[in-house]
């Protein structure tokens, strides 16, 4: 389910993206959030881990030059120690895949430099929205397999 879940994403993430203009917070990201959708506190660490990385990140490119290619590779690596320390050293939290929870660390740092392009706002309800659809299809795809 979960090869789905991130296919699916990525085709409706750019089916959104051509449509609208805006990113769903990146490629992988709809398919990871939908997966974890029955899980709140694996997203609430996701949105505070994002929420922190995006403010890091702002403050480091007032005192470094940070643009493009450095400021995302600084998004994925803040975003990854921060998902990587809240779920594993504080909630120890019990992930539905260890396939998944490697991409899980990544995630917060896609959405993070995503909102520091596109706005923090537009990539919320951007990736609210293709995030849901995914879980949707999700579970038509499940209903007819069973």
């Amino acid at each position: 389910m979960i090869a789905e879940a991130i296919f699916i994403g990525i085709i409706l993430g750019l089916i959104y993206y051509e449509i609208v203009g805006l990113t769903p917070g990146g490629v992988i990201v709809p398919g990871y959030i939908a997966l974890y959708l029955t899980r709140p506190l694996i997203l609430l660490t996701t949105f505070i881990a994002v929420m922190l990385t995006l403010f890091l990140v702002k403050l480091l490119s007032r005192l470094m030059i940070l643009y493009g290619r450095r400021a995302f590779v600084a998004s994925v690596i803040i975003g990854f120690l921060l998902k990587w320390s809240f779920e594993t050293l504080v909630l120890k939290v019990d992930w539905i895949s260890a396939d998944l929870t490697v991409i899980g660390f990544i995630i917060p740092g896609l959405i993070a430099n995503e909102m520091r392009k596109q706005g923090v706002w537009q990539t919320v309800y951007s990736c609210a929205a293709v995030s849901a659809l995914v879980a949707i299809l999700l579970k038509i795809h499940e209903h007819f397999l069973l």
